[in-house]
């Protein structure tokens, strides 16, 4: 569960220099805590555009920054970018039922997701991503960790 230390160190990331990487390291290292991932990674979601571009990932050779995926209209869309709902799947089938790159994540060890959407005066600016083993996401760890997902917003803006 989060706590007010995970909160000191992110705002303390903030007012680092050279962000957004500061930022997103700290916020790396308290979801790391818990939840726990392993893989982290950010987009930024630019619904006029109508795509998601990675800006931060905690594994670059597999998930580089810079990547875009195209945004379809589905079920996970729905939810995740357009609601503003997070996603959790809770294994290789959910994986591979929702993510066209399931072959890669699933070589990486990672059987469940919680993907987090990151909101900003009533919009999706963009999705804080966990992956980690089968069975890892239950429904009660999304609320704390979109709450520190949120601390992303200043980082998805500019």
């Amino acid at each position: 569960m989060a706590d007010a230390s995970d909160f000191l160190a992110l705002t303390a990331a903030m007012a680092r220099p050279g962000q957004p990487a500061p930022l997103f390291l700290a916020l790396q290292q308290a979801l790391g805590r818990h939840p726990g991932h392993r893989l982290f990674t950010v987009m930024r979601h630019d619904a006029a555009a109508g795509f998601n571009a990675r800006i931060y990932s905690s594994r670059p050779a597999e998930y580089p920054v810079g990547g875009r995926k195209q945004v379809r209209d589905t079920a996970w869309t729905r939810q995740l970018l357009r609601r503003g709902e997070p996603f959790i799947g809770y294994d290789a089938a959910d994986i591979r039922a929702t993510f066209a790159d399931h072959e890669l994540i699933l070589s990486l060890g990672c059987e469940s997701v919680l993907n987090l959407p990151v909101l900003w005066d009533g919009r999706v600016v963009g999705t804080v991503n966990l992956l980690a083993g089968a069975g890892h996401y239950q429904p009660a760890m999304a609320a704390p960790a979109m709450a520190l997902a949120a601390c992303a917003a200043p980082a998805l803006l500019i």
